[in-house]
């Protein structure tokens, strides 16, 4: 019986915490352009930093904005680039 205090309050604690990161995790929800996922989708996913970017997320974040090429991808086939190319020449066109 002496354990059931202790429990209940590190129960109710865990509720109250659990609520609590939810009504933060909305209040400072940021919004990504979905376009980043779909760059990155077109990357190798190696997220070696090979093309002078930390990671895969940050080079497609780099190529929207003109700030890298595609060819900045060192491990990235041959095959593989002409659909990305194709992807960045589209979003281009469409967001002129």
């Amino acid at each position: 019986m002496p354990i059931l205090i202790p429990a209940l309050v590190l129960a109710g604690t865990g509720f109250v915490l659990g609520i609590l990161i939810s009504v933060v995790s909305k209040v400072f929800y940021v919004e990504e352009d979905p376009s980043i996922e779909e760059v990155v989708e077109l990357l190798p996913k190696y997220n070696c930093g090979a093309c002078g970017y930390p990671g895969c997320k940050e080079m497609a974040q780099a190529l929207l904005n003109k700030e890298a090429v595609p060819t900045l991808c060192k491990p990235m086939k041959k095959d593989d680039l002409p659909p990305l190319q194709e992807y960045l020449k589209q979003y281009f066109a469409n967001k002129n």
